[in-house]
């Protein structure tokens, strides 16, 4: 590791054919979801919602759902393993082997400034997701800040919070504290649905102090304490999930250089359960340190940037199964066996001016990837059913994307093609019997698996007037060597009613294909219409539908906007789902429309919001509700923000 970091090192000094800025003229494949400042011009229905809720409304973005907490995120169709999510850039590894504490999990609306969401370019297959905090700015002496709180009828959510931030000519803070607690929900009609509850903690604080007029240091601490977390989805629950999150930077110019560490824990028990076939607990660790350099600058008609970056993770989880009966031993074994991953990365990015019309955009990377099975009962474990595995193996990773943006007038264009590779995850390559209660198979990982590679197209069209757009934007994906679970019936369940054993194993290819449509008109200053319709579709070697695919979806609401006063319906829903997978555990969904209405208004300093979520109480589910569990029925909400 110390070796690669010198490397990089050198190569970031000596390089100086690439850079980076954000994309000049590529923001139709780029969405940025802002998380605004608490007062009247935030348009959101529900300013105190989750992190979540806001993601959800993305084109790109679907959150898989297995309770009211902590969703995971699918960017473009695809599972987690194939996106990156940094926090300010920086990389973190999830603790939980049932993916029940993606790393959006660990910040909260109230300290985040935007959310940039990249369909291209970036260091992962199906996207990049970077949320970014707020921050603040040197300047004269100045306090701010804000108190918040907010209750929801259904599940009797509880939000409380404030913020506060200083600045000075040489320093400024910023300090924000979020708590949430909700029981269990109710359904369209009245059904409960158990093991919804949950309690979460969140503090944020970012500092920073000028060095001089050329230079700056920045520390940052993110601390995020869940507890008794219910999942109806899962078998378990989650009694705790707990991150620490650090990091110093320092920027001069153009140049930014950070190092960061990170711990996770995550422990999943049945102990809230009152009828289990065996008593069971789940812990998981993940420990993270990593640093990256950033250079960039303009060269004539070059927007360039230049970064390099290492990270080292340990990521451990095992199992102890209580037996039942006086006398027996109990089961122990290692789901995640110690596995260490050792990364470093080079990548470029150059934006050159062609015209006043026309921009084209350069991104590659090259990264090295070692893992390294540290546990010594773990190996063992795994040599059952792979004998002449190698305890560490390193992978060369690729990546290179190149695009064309037109950009005149009312009229916007962009098109990108980008190949790139990514590694099999934890699990995939060292998983031993993770439970997957959606099919219901025991799942073993695979460690001689090639890399995971992609091809694929994004565009998009813009139109734009003074009073009305409307964007149209696509995505092709063809994967290559696709890494998915199947049967293998010479194996034998370890999980009690479980139906099957599946092995990590490689289709020769797989296809996806995304659109939407997005439209707003202005009937005038005070009133906006606005739509949105989306698709997907994927299938792969031998399989007509991949599984969680998003259905036809559509949402369209009216807004109003008066002095202080705002008001807004929406209605949103989809299509029957009738493209499923029977083999990984789908079935047949009716379409559904919901209705949901929110006003708002402001006093002076007070900013006072309510709301109806599903008015007419739908009992309904989604292709992304794990296992099919029923969405929230009609919910009634307030939330009060105080700005001073």
């Amino acid at each position: 590791m110390r070796k690669l970091f010198i490397l990089c090192v050198a190569l970031l000094y000596t390089s100086t054919a690439y850079s980076q800025t954000d994309s000049i003229k590529t923001d139709l494949l780029k969405e940025v979801v802002i998380i605004h400042k608490r007062s009247i011009s935030d348009k959101t229905d529900k300013p105190l919602s989750s992190l979540d809720k806001y993601l959800e409304n993305s084109d790109i973005v679907n959150m898989v759902r297995r309770g009211a907490y902590a969703w995971e995120p699918y960017l473009n169709g695809m599972s987690s393993e194939r996106s990156v999510v940094t926090i300010d850039g920086m990389r973190i590894y999830a603790a939980c082997t049932d993916k029940m504490d993606p790393v959006t999990s660990y910040v909260e609306t109230t300290n985040l400034s935007t959310i940039n969401v990249h369909s291209a370019g970036g260091p992962a297959i199906s996207g990049t997701m970077d949320l970014v905090r707020k921050k603040g700015t040197f300047g004269e002496k100045e306090r701010s800040g804000m108190a918040f709180a907010g209750f929801e009828t259904n599940g009797s959510q509880r939000v409380i919070g404030g913020a506060l931030s200083f600045t000075q000519p040489k320093l400024f803070t910023n300090v924000d504290f979020t708590y949430r607690h909700a029981d269990n929900y109710k359904a369209g009609g009245g059904e409960e649905v158990l093991y919804a509850q949950y309690t979460k903690y969140n503090v944020s604080a970012i500092a920073g102090y000028k060095l001089n007029e050329h230079a700056q240091l920045e520390a940052s601490l993110i601390y995020d304490r869940a507890v008794n977390v219910g999942y109806p989805a899962l078998t378990m629950d989650v009694s705790l999930a707990r991150g620490i999150i650090a990091s110093v930077a320092y920027i001069r110019h153009g140049w930014q250089t950070k190092i960061y560490y990170n711990t996770i824990n995550h422990i999943m028990d049945d102990s809230k359960r009152p009828v289990v076939a065996i008593r069971m607990d789940m812990p998981g660790w993940s420990k993270t340190a990593g640093f990256y350099s950033t250079l960039q600058g303009i060269t004539n008609n070059h927007h360039w940037k230049a970064n390099i970056n290492g990270h080292f993770n340990k990521s451990l989880a095992d199992m102890t199964m209580y037996s039942n009966t006086a006398g027996e031993k109990d089961m122990y074994m290692l789901t995640w066996p110690g596995v260490l991953t050792y990364y470093g990365e080079i990548s470029g990015e150059d934006n050159y001016t062609l015209s006043s019309k026309w921009h084209a955009t350069l991104n590659g990377g090259v990264g090295i990837q070692n893992n390294v099975v540290d546990n010594q009962q773990g190996y063992e474990s795994l040599t059952i059913f792979y004998p002449n595995m190698d305890r560490s193996r390193t992978r060369l990773l690729k990546r290179l994307s190149t695009g064309l943006n037109y950009d005149h007038k009312k009229w916007q264009y962009t098109i990108a093609a980008t190949y790139g590779e990514r590694a099999p995850s934890v699990s995939e390559g060292y998983g031993y019997y993770l439970y997957n209660s959606f099919d219901q198979y025991d799942y073993i990982g695979n460690p001689g698996m090639k890399n995971e590679k992609s091809i694929s197209v994004n565009t998009a069209l813009l139109f734009r007037t003074s009073r009305f757009s409307v964007k149209v934007s696509g995505s092709y994906f063809h994967l290559m060597d696709y890494i998915i679970g199947r049967p293998d019936s010479g194996l034998s369940a370890m999980t009690i009613g479980a139906a099957g054993v599946k092995v990590y194993e490689q289709l020769t290819y797989a296809n996806i294909f995304n659109c939407a449509l997005d439209a707003e008109y202005k009937f005038s200053t005070h009133l906006t219409w606005t739509n949105k319709v989306s698709y997907r579709r994927g299938a792969g070697e031998h399989i007509k539908y991949l599984p969680l695919i998003q259905p036809f979806t559509y949402s369209s609401g009216l807004t109003f906007h008066h002095r202080s006063f705002s008001a807004g319906i929406t209605a949103n829903g989809t299509a029957a789902q009738d493209t499923y997978n029977p083999e990984f555990g789908e079935q047949a969904l009716p379409g559904y429309t919901i209705f949901n209405l929110s006003a708002s208004y402001k006093f002076k300093s007070l900013l006072l919001k309510a709301g109806a979520e599903n008015i007419l109480d739908k009992n309904y589910t989604t292709f992304a509700d794990w296992n099919r569990i029923p969405r929230m029925g009609r919910n009634i909400f307030v939330n009060v923000i105080w700005s001073f």
